[in-house]
């Protein structure tokens, strides 16, 4: 199943896309990608979607990438003695560790940790940011506020602390429990939440090796503040743009997630747009006009791939939602001025003999009249740095690895093929010629760019490029025995 976009579409798993038959009907309408969200379902739920992926997989030949989403610590006030108060603009409010039931006065906020980083002047947002207090004063088990902004809080609310970086690990209790059974299960993708700084990506990363890629969501300031060290030790990057939303002014955000795009991509590292994509969808067949618009200009931007959330695994249109996606992205992607965005946005990274390789594929392939980039790799990177420069035609990456397969996926315009390990380049170009014919992507006299290092099957030894034909008479009527 070929797809005519480049972009992918991730689709969070949920109780509206459960069983086989709408798992693959959202493959077919256009998800790459599933994410299995840990903050939402049982073990025995989320391994019984595991197995549905699994088998769509199976059945169609392609390779799926499955992400399974770590909940992250949540920050959230006690209880109140009448379920909810008002709170009033100017009143002053106090947080502390008493258990009591809270009243118009104060509540419970059950943990040291943030008492620990509090300072006078720090902020705190409670309910996504709806209700707003500054800190006067604070110790160890207190802080005494003005509330800035107003309103009603209620039972076991969250709590978000935008200016100071908490001395929390990104990985609680329950996440190391989610992470050991889904990386016992086979996952591709782990996406690690409430991520502050690159430390919190090595501890992930010491518990996971290589049995996973790691995706670090950016989702705190304080992790914008040392992105390009957060992404120097990530696998990926989500932009998760409604808690940066809350903990920054939303006029910030659309700077930000352009900054990161471009900087996943210079580092050949896929990234993912996310959050309220097409929230209006999770209760109408049709998106708002502007939810369109957010969506191409992630595209615009060139991003890897966009998520849905709720729309996908909670919402009453989930097909249309994937349809939606995957319809925008053919139209934005067949718009000269995408082409032209993208290619004025292309930097040259050309710092090693593989760099120079795929950067030549891609000029090659504008040149003459090429059909498709085919990467033989073993772990993935020449594949991603080729995908970097965004070449106009179509790239197929062809691995012994399914682990790999299944991780490039989530890249864009990558089109992943298994294949067996080959150890001389002439049958290298007939693999990748047969993958091409097989895949729709050209027939006979059509000429295709095969890349691959020589010797085979060791990592990060890109250093050959060839254009052959797609016809196997001919490649061995053209290459010497």
């Amino acid at each position: 199943m070929r797809r005519l976009r480049n972009l992918k579409v991730v689709a969070t798993l949920g109780p509206s896309s459960d069983d086989y038959e709408m798992i693959r009907a959202l493959f077919e309408a256009g998800a790459d990608v599933f994410r299995l969200n840990m903050s939402h379902g049982t073990h025995d739920e989320i391994a019984r979607r595991h197995a549905l992926i699994r088998k769509i997989e199976k059945d169609t030949g392609r390779p799926i990438a499955i992400l399974a989403d770590l909940q992250g610590p949540k920050l959230r006030c006690g209880a109140f003695a009448n379920g909810a108060v008002e709170i009033d603009e100017g009143q002053p409010f106090r947080f502390d560790l008493d258990d009591v039931p809270g009243d118009s006065k104060r509540v419970q906020l059950p943990h040291r940790e943030i008492f620990a980083a509090l300072e006078p002047g720090a902020t705190l947002l409670v309910n996504d940011g709806k209700l707003r207090l500054k800190v006067r004063s604070c110790g160890p088990d207190f802080a005494d506020c003005e509330v800035i902004v107003g309103g009603t809080i209620s039972n076991r609310k969250g709590v978000n602390v935008p200016d100071v970086v908490l001395p929390l690990a990104a990985l609680s209790d329950k996440d190391r429990r989610d992470l050991d059974f889904v990386l016992t299960l086979g996952v591709d993708w782990i996406a690690l939440s409430f991520v502050q700084r690159p430390d919190d990506v090595t501890e992930a990363r010491a518990i996971v090796g290589d049995q996973a890629a790691i995706l670090s969501k950016i989702e705190k300031p304080s992790a914008v503040r040392c992105f390009e060290e957060i992404l120097a030790v990530s696998d990926g990057i989500m932009v998760a743009r409604g808690d940066l939303g809350v903990e920054l002014p939303v006029q910030n955000v659309p700077p930000i997630q352009k900054r990161l795009v471009r900087q996943c991509r210079a580092a050949a590292k896929p990234v993912i747009v996310a959050t309220q994509m097409l929230e209006s969808m999770i209760e109408s067949p049709m998106p708002t006009r502007a939810e369109v618009s957010d969506v191409a200009t992630a595209i615009y931007e060139g991003a890897d791939a966009v998520m849905l959330s709720a729309e996908s695994a909670a919402g009453q249109y989930p097909i249309e939602a994937v349809t939606t996606m995957n319809n925008v992205a053919i139209e934005v992607e067949s718009d000269p001025v995408y082409r032209d965005i993208i290619e004025a946005s292309r930097h040259a990274h050309r710092s090693t003999v593989a760099d120079g390789i795929v950067a030549a594929a891609r000029e090659i392939a504008e040149t003459a009249d090429i059909k498709v980039i085919c990467c033989f790799t073993e772990s993935g990177t020449t594949a991603l740095k080729t995908a970097r420069e965004r070449p106009r035609v179509p790239i197929i990456a062809l691995t012994p690895s399914a682990a790999t397969g299944r991780r490039l996926s989530l890249s864009w315009g990558i089109n992943c093929f298994f294949n067996e390990k080959v150890e001389r380049f002439k049958m290298a170009v007939v693999s990748a010629a047969r993958a091409v014919r097989e895949g729709g992507y050209g027939e006979g006299d059509d000429q295709i760019i095969v890349i691959a290092g020589l010797p085979f099957n060791i990592p990060g030894s890109t250093n050959i490029l060839r254009v052959a034909p797609c016809e196997e008479r001919l490649i061995f009527n053209v290459e010497p025995e």
